[in-house]
């Protein structure tokens, strides 16, 4: 079995938040249907603005050949060095237009969220993703014929984590980078932005 790497964090958390990282080191296994359904049912059930649920997914599993190289061919070149071995690959959309035709500009947002109970959905069954800002737009769109107003977001790959040393010594070495986030007190403000919050001590 992997090593963990726990988050070193100020206070108690959920274990499925300690442990999620984002690996690019992927296994050969398949992941089963039932939990790739079960991460995009997950996903399913994010809140959003109005109940509107922009969010969408392209999915491509390793098995259809076809289409698992065709959203290869739309990461940039860094991500081409590793993604192509993890089983599942997906596109995330957004859709920026309201029911009635205004703009939503709660899409990314709402989209995000989706997103995120994706991924503790797929962290509770033991599997692991990469999201990817480092996508080709344009060919997203043409390949996949996305519509003009859905916004192409980022890519994931999902699978179970693999050992780093199928990496480059590049890679590997930031698999084993030290995790680290901002300080608290930088995002949270009282009053006025930029004032510190009597909550972070």
């Amino acid at each position: 079995m992997l090593p963990k790497r726990p988050a070193e964090t100020s206070v108690s958390l959920n274990e499925l938040i300690l442990n999620r990282w984002s690996p690019r080191a992927y296994s050969e296994l398949t992941v089963p249907q039932e939990d790739l359904v079960a991460v995009l049912e997950a996903a399913r059930w994010a809140a959003s603005c109005n109940n509107i649920q922009p969010w969408r997914f392209i999915v491509t599993t390793r098995e259809d050949t076809e289409n698992h190289q065709r959203m290869v061919n739309c990461l940039k070149p860094a991500n081409q060095e590793w993604a192509p071995k993890a089983p599942v690959l997906m596109i995330v959309l957004a859709n920026l237009k309201k029911p009635n035709g205004d703009d939503n500009r709660h899409a990314f947002y709402d989209t995000g969220a989706a997103s995120a109970l994706l991924t503790l959905e797929a962290a509770a069954r033991g599997l692991s993703l990469r999201q990817m800002a480092g996508i080709e737009v344009d060919k997203v769109r043409e390949t996949f014929a996305v519509p003009d107003d859905y916004g192409v977001i980022c890519g994931i790959a999902l699978g179970y984590q693999g050992a780093a040393d199928s990496l480059s010594p590049q890679r590997q070495e930031q698999e084993a980078a030290p995790r680290a986030r901002n300080p608290l007190a930088d995002m949270v403000f009282h009053g006025t932005f930029g004032q510190s919050s009597p909550l972070i001590s």
